[in-house]
């Protein structure tokens, strides 16, 4: 049997939560709410395809997030429409007719457990359909346009819906069919299964199965989050590294070529800024020094770009479950100038470590004339990290 199709609906504006961008692409512990959800998707095996539905304009973003965090050959990107309904939708579309179920969830539920979902997967495999819900706790008031109170609810029976909400695929189709025909609007896609007369069971969920909606949603999700993760772990790693200076070598420092008359002389593009942040960090994780991974007696790493081991640095990490928190270099040269080509610089170190330009600090200096580095023999660097363990990679 065909697994099950998730669509992660994702296409919401999210204006509540005040914030330029869409809520789902808010960071939770440094890890956008989006990825959060999709990544419990990911740890079901019963779930095979995933479905992001997108806001058009931000569907590019999107793409760049999966990718980053190497959720991309996993999912499928689509741009949503105005309501959910029609989100959805355009999701459901792109469901293959043998596929035995869908789950629909929302993209700004970030604390879903994989447990929840096959519990959801499963209610809905037995029954048609089935949705996430919890008991609503709370005394319920309908209030009138006044702010008075008209009267008291009885909550006896009420569940709060949650998402994800399962369905057969026949039947969550027939169902959006026969919304189209009556223009009818739903909420969620059970009450759309509700008017085509289709019965809807309910799982109980979970309170902590937060909807990120307003700002202070966040801190409390943030909270639970760090209650149900192993205690972080921070590692601090130093990198030195320097080479000579020599004539007819490009200058390359930070994966720039700075114009200059002299080049460092290496087996790769003997980038020492790139060099001794990649010591820094295998030193952090205990993975030994650059020269261990990247001989000098290897020949696929003549000329090789520094960015490129970088990279390769901090998949060896990610490996380990450890991301980079921040950098701290400083490049030791009498000659050129440096802190014009630092921002550049920045970037380029910060695209191949997979983090914000913000948590790589570039600094220079001379030795006033004295050492190696005065007499512009050579040039030096020397790197600090911090790297955080992240359990959720």
């Amino acid at each position: 049997m065909q697994k099950a199709t998730a669509i992660i609906a994702a296409g919401g504006a999210g204006l509540r939560m005040g914030t330029s961008t869409p809520k789902q692409f808010s960071e939770l512990l440094g890890v956008p709410i989006l990825i959060h959800a999709i990544r419990a998707f990911r740890q079901v095996p019963a779930i095979g395809a995933i479905i992001v539905v997108a806001p058009p304009q931000h569907r590019e973003h999107t793409l760049a997030l999966l990718s980053q965090y190497q959720l991309d050959d996993h999912c499928t990107v689509v741009s949503g429409g105005k309501l959910r309904q029609d989100s959805v939708r355009i999701g459901l579309a792109l469901v293959a007719d043998d596929s035995p179920l869908v789950a629909v969830h929302d993209g700004a539920r970030p604390l879903i457990t994989p447990e929840n979902i096959q519990r959801c997967l499963d209610a809905a495999a037995t029954h048609g359909a089935a949705i996430m819900a919890v008991p609503v706790k709370d005394t319920l008031k309908a209030v009138s346009a006044d702010t008075a109170i008209r009267h008291t609810v009885e909550r006896d029976g009420l569940w709060q819906a949650q998402t994800p909400q399962v369905a057969r695929t026949d039947l969550l189709k027939a169902a959006f069919a026969k919304a189209d025909q009556d223009s009818f609007v739903g909420t969620d896609e059970a009450s759309l299964l509700e008017h085509g007369g289709w019965q809807v069971v309910v799982v109980q969920g979970s309170e902590t199965n937060l909807k990120i909606t307003r700002p202070d949603d966040l801190p409390m999700a943030e909270a639970i989050l760090m209650q149900q993760q192993p205690t972080q772990q921070m590692r601090i790693g130093h990198g030195f590294d320097a080479h000579r200076l020599v004539a007819d070598r490009p200058l390359i420092l930070g994966g720039l070529e700075i114009p200059h008359e002299l080049g460092l002389l290496g087996h790769s593009d003997a980038d020492v800024l790139t060099h001794a942040l990649c010591d820094a960090i295998l030193g952090a994780i205990g993975a030994g020094d650059i020269g261990r991974h990247f001989p000098d007696s290897d020949p696929q790493y003549k000329g090789i770009s520094s960015i490129k081991l970088l990279a390769h640095v901090i998949g060896l990490a990610a490996e380990k479950h450890f991301r980079l928190a921040n950098g701290d270099i400083t490049v030791v040269a009498q000659r050129p100038k440096l802190a014009s080509h630092f921002p550049t610089m920045q970037k380029i170190l910060a695209e191949a470590c997979q983090v914000d330009p913000a948590a790589i600090n570039l600094k220079a200096s001379t030795t006033e004339q004295m050492g190696y580095t005065g007499r512009e023999e050579g040039i030096s660097a020397h790197a600090v990290v911090l790297m955080a363990s992240h359990p959720l990679a």
